[in-house]
C-alpha cells in the first residue's frame, strides 16, 4: 500500500480542485473556527462589503437557492457569500453540480464557497469561518430573496449601528400572565428578536456565539440542537447581553419569503383545510420557540432580550391625500 503524507494529500487536493473534476466544494471541519482564543480585529476588517452566509438543506430548493446566490453575487457591497450546505445525506454529485452552477452562473465578482457540512446542527450558521473577512455579515436563508436596493440600504443603516442586530423579518418575546412564563408572539407595536430569514450582524457575534460564554452557551446551544430551532432566538439573548439593546427592523422595497405556506394557490375549499393545518403548525411552532426563550432564560438567569420600536425606511415620501381622478391619493402620487 502506498502511503502519501499530508503535505503530499494537501497538493493532491489543489491539483484536483484546480483541474475542477472532483472537488469542487469544501468539507467542514478541517480546521477548529474557534482555534484562536480571541475574535479576529475589528478594526482590520473590510469595511466596505459585507460577507453573506446562506443556509441551506433542501435539494428541492436548489434552483431558488441558485437564484438568490446569483442576486446577491450581483450586488458591488458583496464580498463573498457562503453557502452552509446542512444536509449530510445529500449526494456528492448532487453537491458539485451546484457548486459549478453557483460559480458558473453568477453574474458578479464576489468569491463564491459551497461548504457541506459535517452534520445539520443550526449552531453552524454561526460558525466563526477564517474566510470571513469583513466586519459585517449578514445571515439568510435560501428561500428569501430581497432587491438589491433595499440590501444595500440595510448595510447602510447597520454601519452607523454596527453593534446592534438588524434584520426584516421580526418576532418577539412576551410574559404569559396567565401561565406565569416566558413566550414566542408578535407584537404590532414594538420588537425584540431578528429571524435569520436576514439578520445582518458584526462578525464579533460569531465568536461570541460558537466559542465565547462557557458552560452556559455550550449548554444553549445543546438546546438548539435538541430542539432543531431556535438558533435566532439564542443570537439575539447573545447579542442584546452583550450590547444591553434590541435589535434593527429595517423596511425593505421587494422582500419574497418563497418559504411561507401563504405562497401557496389552492382551491377554496384546499385553501381552507390548508389554513387550518398551516394555524395548527403555527401554534405548535410558537409553543417550540416559546419553550427555547423559557430554556435560554433558565440557564442565563436573566432575560436580556430587549424590546426596540418602529422601522428604519429608506424613503418616507408625502402622508397628505390630495383627491385626483375622483379618488383619494397619497398628494405625490402620479
Amino acid at each position: 500500500m502506498v502511503r502519501f503524507g499530508r503535505n503530499w494529500l494537501n497538493i493532491l487536493f489543489v491539483l484536483i480542485s484546480v483541474t475542477d473534476l472532483v472537488f469542487c466544494r469544501t468539507l467542514s471541519g478541517d480546521r477548529d473556527p474557534c482555534g484562536s482564543t480571541n475574535p479576529r480585529k475589528f478594526q482590520k476588517l473590510r469595511s466596505d462589503q459585507i460577507t453573506v452566509l446562506i443556509n441551506g438543506y433542501s435539494e428541492s430548493r436548489i434552483p431558488l437557492l441558485q437564484s438568490i446566490v446569483a442576486s446577491y453575487s450581483a450586488s458591488s457591497i458583496v464580498s463573498s457569500i457562503l453557502v452552509l450546505w446542512g444536509n449530510p445525506t445529500t449526494p456528492g454529485q448532487v453537491l458539485d453540480q451546484l457548486y459549478h452552477n453557483l460559480t458558473q452562473y453568477s453574474p458578479g465578482s464576489a468569491s463564491i464557497s459551497l461548504i457541506q457540512q459535517s452534520s445539520s446542527s443550526l449552531n453552524s450558521r454561526f460558525l466563526p469561518r477564517p474566510s470571513i473577512d469583513t466586519r459585517a455579515v449578514l445571515i439568510c436563508d435560501d428561500d428569501v430573496e430581497i432587491d438589491r436596493k433595499s440590501l444595500e440600504f440595510a448595510f447602510s443603516v447597520w454601519k452607523s449601528n454596527p453593534d446592534r442586530l438588524l434584520g426584516t423579518f421580526v418576532r418577539s418575546h412576551g410574559f404569559d400572565l396567565q401561565g406565569k412564563e416566558w413566550i414566542y408572539t408578535v407584537h404590532p407595536h414594538k420588537y425584540s428578536i431578528v429571524l435569520t430569514k436576514f439578520m445582518m450582524m458584526k462578525q464579533d457575534y460569531l465568536f461570541e456565539y460558537s466559542c465565547n460564554g462557557g458552560v452556559e452557551m455550550e449548554e444553549m446551544r445543546n438546546i438548539v440542537d435538541q430542539m432543531r430551532n431556535c438558533e435566532d432566538i439564542l443570537m439575539n439573548f447573545v447579542a442584546a447581553d452583550k450590547l444591553r439593546a434590541g435589535p434593527i427592523m429595517v423596511g425593505a422595497e421587494r422582500v419574497r419569503d418563497w418559504g411561507d405556506a401563504r405562497n401557496e394557490e389552492e382551491e377554496e375549499v384546499e385553501e381552507r383545510v390548508r389554513d387550518v393545518g398551516l394555524s395548527s403548525r403555527r401554534v405548535e411552532h410558537r409553543k417550540r420557540r416559546g419553550k427555547c426563550i423559557r430554556e435560554f432564560h433558565r440557564v442565563m438567569g436573566k432575560m436580556p432580550l430587549i424590546y426596540s420600536y418602529g422601522k428604519v425606511v429608506n424613503s418616507v415620501g408625502e402622508q397628505g391625500l390630495c383627491r385626483k381622478a375622483g379618488k383619494l391619493v397619497f398628494c405625490d402620487q402620479d
